[in-house]
């Protein structure tokens, strides 16, 4: 019996978690899990899979949740240190860490120091913390698999290979809802318009991700520490059918894939039940008739200019990676609240790198500073409406 903790489970990634529990309810139980806000959707969670801990982050939230479950012996905790109680939580094996934000890291580390497993959904805890986060995971022994589809694929191309043998990622991407557009075509567009993915039904800041590709920026920088290989042996290919999910080439040519159709339940379950393979309930599978073609193209890092500021926050590690997503994730949410442009995402971002000075081997106080000073000169940036 598989025993998972959620953090995140009213997001997309953890509703779909939850459906995979569901379905294979003898073999997974539910011990705990972590909500921002919305007690309406944790409560119908709680209700069906009667975990032993929850937490709302939100304290006035979690007190309205204790009072409408008071009939159940569930306990409801707040804040951080509910996330990292639920995170740590005794009979827990697997923790899926699909919290939005580097609000997910300091309960990853947490949960890899008391010897969990981690299914890592999280982009951000690898980008800004991956050398701290994978030498950890060696000195506990735990396991941690990823759960974003390209991360998984490429650890099922190198699956039962040496991995010194391999040469270069692929690592695909759909090109978003604006492929093909220049910049002069995205100055005005909406979030309403970036939100229609073609391919994948997601949350709405990894979706806005994706129409700025700066999705496929923070992929590189993540696999970069999951699988050992350097910035530039790792290239970013537009693949807008998204049934080939990345690739492994080795260093006699052979180029291994994972392909499949877009659904984020095939890599969350491949986490969970690593090795073995489960049966999954599919509403179809993947016809190669109806597909008849697979293409390729290169990104348009003229026009979706933040994967190459993503690409360069890479290259130059230490607290830079923290600087790009921290300017992100700003920028993000309010473009998705309608106070900024499209196009001044990448604008934030790289004006919040070209002021940053470096700092080599971060800290974890020091990358929550970094985080913290980035929101601040962006915000400051903002309301001086330069």
């Amino acid at each position: 019996m598989k025993k998972i903790a959620i953090l995140g489970s009213t997001g997309s990634i953890g509703m779909q978690t939850l459906e995979i529990a569901r379905e294979h309810k003898n073999e997974i139980e539910i011990t705990a899990l972590v909500a921002h806000s919305n007690t309406t959707l944790l409560e119908k969670q709680i209700r069906e899979f009667m975990p032993k801990l929850v937490c709302v982050y939100d304290e006035d939230k979690a007190k309205l949740l204790r009072d409408n479950i008071k009939d159940l012996s569930v306990r409801v905790e707040s804040g951080m240190d509910g996330i990292i109680a639920c995170a740590t939580e005794d009979s827990t094996d697997t923790v899926v860490a699909a919290l939005v934000g580097m609000i997910g890291i300091l309960p990853t580390i947490e949960a890899i120091k008391a010897g969990k497993n981690i299914a890592l959904a999280n982009k951000e805890t690898l980008v800004t913390a991956g050398h701290i986060i994978m030498p950890l995971c060696k000195e506990k022994n735990v396991v941690l698999l990823p759960v974003d589809s390209e991360h998984s694929a490429i650890f099922q191309s190198l699956n039962g290979e040496d991995w010194k043998k391999a040469y270069k990622i692929l690592l695909t991407a759909s090109g978003g809802p604006f492929r093909g557009l220049k910049r002069s075509s995205l100055a005005h567009v909406t979030a309403k318009d970036a939100l229609k993915h073609p391919n994948w039904l997601m949350g709405p800041k990894i979706t806005i991700d994706s129409a700025t590709l700066v999705n496929k920026a923070l992929e590189v920088m993540e696999a970069v520490w999951l699988f050992g290989l350097g910035v530039d042996r790792i290239q970013v290919l537009v693949h807008p059918q998204s049934i080939i999910h990345s690739m492994v080439e080795y260093v006699d040519g052979s180029v291994i894939a994972q392909l499949g159709l877009p659904d984020m339940r095939l890599p969350i379950q491949y986490a969970l039940f690593y090795p073995e393979r489960m049966n999954m309930k599919l509403g179809e599978r993947v016809d190669f008739i109806k597909v008849k073609q697979l293409t390729f193209e290169e990104p348009d890092m003229d026009t979706f200019y933040g994967l190459k500021l993503g690409l360069e926050a890479g290259r130059l590690g230490g607290s830079m990676p923290t600087v790009f997503n921290a300017a992100n994730e700003w920028a993000v949410a309010r473009f998705l609240d309608g106070k900024i442009g499209f196009m001044d995402i990448p604008r934030l971002i790289e004006e919040a790198m070209d002021s940053h000075r470096i700092i080599a081997d971060p800290s974890l106080n020091e990358i929550l500073k970094t985080e913290q000073e980035t929101y601040d000169f962006i915000e400051g940036i903002v309301k001086s409406g330069k």
